[in-house]
Parts: C-alpha cells; sequence; structure tokens
C-alpha cells in the first residue's frame, strides 16, 4: 500500500466515522482490510483503494468503515459504570420520575450488544421499577454488530466475561455451542444504526446516555461536536456515563463530573448553549448531587 493509498483511507474514515489513525498504524489497517480486499477480489489494499474510488462504492465503503471500527466490549464491562447506574443514577431518577414512571436510556456505539443487555438485566432485577416503563435505545454505526445484537446470540467465551452465572441460568438458553439471551430482555433493547457524526435528533431525549470508549478515537474537534449534541439529546436532570480514559474536561461545559462518581457526568444546570458560546446561568443544585 502506497502512502497516498494510506492517506486516502485515513480521510475516508475519518470523514465516516470520525476514526482518527496515526501514521504508524498502517499494520493495523493492513491487517484489518486485506481479508476484505481478497473477498471483493482484490490481491492488494491499493487495488481495494483503486474499489473505493469508484462511483458506486458506497457498499464497499461501509464494509470498510465495519472492518475498522473496534467492537470491544463484554458484559458489564468495567462494573463501575454499572455501580453508578444502579446506586446513583436510578435512585436519583426513581424519585424524579416517580409520577411518569418512565427513563429512557440510549448506548450510543453499543457494539455486539452486551452493554445494552446488561443495562436490561440489571433494570429487571430492579423490583422497584417492575412497573415502570424503561426504553432503551442501542446504536452502533456497524451493521454487522448491530445484526449479532438483536439476535442476541453470544458464544461461550463471550458468555464468560463479565457474566455472573446466576445471570447466566437466570436469562440465557443454551442453543448449541453458543447462549441466547431470553426474548423478554431482547424485547427492552431497540437497536438502529447510527453514525455519531451525523444528525441524531431524531432519536429524542434521553435521562441516562451511555456513550463509553468510543470518544477516545475521536480528534478534539469531533469530540467538542459530539459532546454537545449529546448535551442537547440529554434531559435537564440527565446524566452521562463515559469510559474510564474519556473526559468532558477542555471539551465541554455542558456537563459536569458528579462527585467521587469517577465516569459519571450531570448535566450542567449552571451552562446552557447559544450558538457556539457557553452562556453562564445562575447556579442551581440539581437531584444528583443534592
Amino acid at each position: 500500500m502506497t502512502p497516498t493509498d494510506y492517506d486516502f483511507l485515513r480521510k475516508l474514515l475519518r470523514d465516516r466515522s470520525g476514526l482518527v489513525l496515526s501514521a504508524e498504524k498502517q499494520y493495523l489497517v493492513e491487517s484489518r482490510l486485506l481479508p476484505l480486499a481478497r473477498k471483493n477480489g482484490a490481491a492488494t489494499l491499493s487495488e481495494l483503494v483503486r474499489q473505493l474510488r469508484g462511483t458506486k462504492a458506497e457498499p464497499l465503503i461501509a464494509d470498510v468503515v465495519d472492518a475498522m471500527t473496534t467492537n470491544e466490549t463484554f458484559f458489564f464491562r468495567d462494573k463501575i459504570p454499572f455501580d453508578h447506574f444502579r446506586d446513583t443514577i436510578i435512585p436519583s431518577l426513581a424519585e424524579a420520575r416517580a409520577k411518569q414512571r418512565h427513563i429512557r436510556i440510549w448506548c450510543a456505539a453499543c457494539s455486539t450488544g452486551q452493554e445494552p443487555y446488561s443495562l436490561a438485566i440489571g433494570l429487571r432485577e430492579m423490583a422497584k421499577l417492575m412497573d415502570w416503563r424503561i426504553d432503551i435505545v442501542a446504536t452502533d454505526i456497524a451493521r454487522n454488530v448491530i445484526e449479532r445484537a438483536r439476535a442476541g446470540i453470544y458464544s461461550h467465551f463471550e458468555i464468560q466475561r463479565g457474566l455472573p452465572i446466576t445471570l447466566l441460568v437466570k436469562y440465557f438458553t443454551q442453543v448449541g455451542e453458543s447462549w441466547q439471551i431470553d426474548r423478554s430482555i431482547r424485547d427492552m433493547v431497540k437497536f438502529r444504526e447510527l453514525n455519531l457524526l451525523r444528525n441524531f435528533s431524531s432519536l429524542g431525549t434521553f435521562d441516562v446516555v451511555f456513550c463509553r470508549n468510543v470518544l477516545i478515537y475521536f480528534d478534539h474537534e469531533t469530540k467538542v461536536d459530539v459532546l454537545e449534541r449529546i448535551a442537547r439529546s440529554t434531559v435537564a436532570d440527565g446524566f452521562l456515563l463515559l469510559g474510564a480514559a474519556e473526559t468532558v474536561i477542555g471539551l465541554s461545559d455542558r456537563f459536569r463530573p458528579v462527585p467521587d462518581r469517577r465516569g459519571l457526568y450531570a448535566l450542567n444546570p449552571a451552562a446552557t448553549n447559544h450558538g457556539n458560546n457557553i452562556i453562564p446561568l445562575a447556579p442551581r443544585v440539581s437531584a444528583a448531587t443534592a
């Protein structure tokens, strides 16, 4: 692959998915795209690039984005965010939504579904929410992982990663050498293909947004833009959860860290958006920190 070909792929992936690849990541591109090249009758990545430059390349471009998107995930990944969800977020929202009895949750970049299904299982285990309406929307840019997530079928290796045996027995059925999550849990999650670089206002607003381990692949400008649009999609007393290596500090004033809750942020009542500027408002104490 020539430097020109690599630069073309870097720009393509940046424009289509927000993925930023440094010059030394060429080995990663080669390892992930060579199988796709051969599948499409291209012996080399240079030949694949020629196909991508064609006028009818959109399906192939989508396959390239799918191949390059990192889909590392497992049930109850990192544990701490799920502790925050159970111990801080749900008690706050249960009190604030006592009349409506309705909570909306968005899992952005959900990959093969372990995160939203972990939330669904956790909610099912909370007896006080049994008669509530819980909407979980899960999105990802990659078509293939969304299809896998909808099926809810996982290998023995995937099941072993983070899922307690008691929950496996309670919520999964063995299908051959794999395990399928119960229909009742699958029905709690609505999966949609979605690119975070595009307008996602059609999803509506949410009480909780999980956007973990995806901002790290974006450049500064894209992080700022995505966080701003997530803020617009979060209700006034809503929450945002980011990955352990991610933060809003230096990127957005629309969210503020929840004290002593690493990775958890509340929508900032002391700031609002006006065009491209952050306009200070009078301070107000929210239910999350009261």
